[in-house]
């Protein structure tokens, strides 16, 4: 495939970018991208995605958009301007891609773009317990469950170009040098480890391996439309998470669980995204036929903790 990708120098950008040929990154300072990026990148395009739409240029021979990009979740307080630029990268980003698509198209050229995989969230679902989720479970209420549903709606808007569009709601991804798993690392290797609130709050994860093989999978699998969760078979409780961790680490997890108000004096309103409940299945994946590589944590946590 001829794929446009943006987020390209993100944690799971780079993966994806690995795995394609030649592919176009988009990026707000089009030469430091392509230094941050080597070789891995075909072409790298200028654009702003807060202020423009996405331009032609970084359109033309292209047939798959991964649409990856938006202001870190994890990183930073979440002041409101931190939410404020949580929620528009997302949905004013999307807005500008999709205005850009359409641009594109109704000029003249080779712009006959058929697939876009844009990035959701498990977020979608908010706090559910041990509610089992798949893509037809409504969504919540709460602010990241109101990002995911903007989100998606601008993405959506592709397919009144005659654009297949598949959503897809991504978990915690497990990977090396990065994501969720290289913060957890360092307390856990000093025998810290411990579980967060009760404990008893699913984690759906997955590997980022599996991640990335989902996103081409659904670039390739035309029966596929509309939303899929980026998460493994098995998810697992926090406190599950935190056993196979340890044992994976050969460290005691023995240490008592961060109650609910120290998480919030240390990381803030995100603390309440820590002790959510996801227990998100990907229920369409596996229904066309998606095979993974890693459905369970413990080799899954192995295979990343080696490298």
């Amino acid at each position: 495939m001829r794929a446009l990708v943006t987020g390209g120098t993100g944690f799971v950008g780079r993966r994806l970018l690995a795995k394609l040929q030649q592919p176009v990154v988009v990026s707000r300072d089009a030469a430091k991208g392509g230094k941050q990026l080597g070789g891995s990148a075909g072409k790298v395009v200028a654009w702003n995605p807060m202020k423009e739409p996405l331009p032609a240029a970084a359109l033309q021979g292209v047939d798959t958009i991964f649409h990856l990009a938006g202001d870190p979740v994890a990183e930073g307080r979440w002041t409101e301007k931190k939410k404020e630029r949580i929620r528009d990268s997302r949905v004013i980003g999307t807005r500008n891609l999709v205005a850009g698509l359409a641009a594109a198209m109704a000029g003249a050229g080779s712009v006959k773009p058929k697939t876009l995989v844009s990035a959701s969230a498990v977020g979608f679902y908010g706090d559910r317990g041990d509610e089992e989720l798949d893509e037809r479970s409504p969504p919540a209420s709460d602010f990241l469950a109101q990002v995911c549903m903007g989100w998606e709606r601008e993405a959506l808007a592709a397919r009144e170009l005659g654009i297949r569009v598949v959503l897809i709601r991504i978990g915690i991804v497990l990977g090396e040098k990065g994501g969720a798993l290289g913060k957890m690392l360092m307390p856990f290797k000093l025998g810290l480890g411990s579980p967060l609130g009760s404990g008893e709050q699913y984690m759906p994860w997955i590997h980022i391996d599996d991640l990335v093989e989902e996103m081409l999978f659904a670039a390739r699998e035309r029966s596929l439309s509309g939303p899929i969760n980026g998460v493994a078979p098995h998810p697992v409780t926090n406190r599950e998470f935190t056993k196979t961790l340890g044992s994976v680490l050969g460290r005691p997890t023995f240490m008592p669980a961060v109650p609910p108000f120290a998480l919030k004096l240390l990381v803030g309103e995100f603390g309440q995204v820590l002790l959510a409940s996801q227990r998100a299945l990907p229920r369409a994946a596996l229904a066309a036929g998606f095979a993974f590589r890693y459905p369970e944590l413990e080799a899954a946590l192995r295979d990343v903790i080696k490298k």
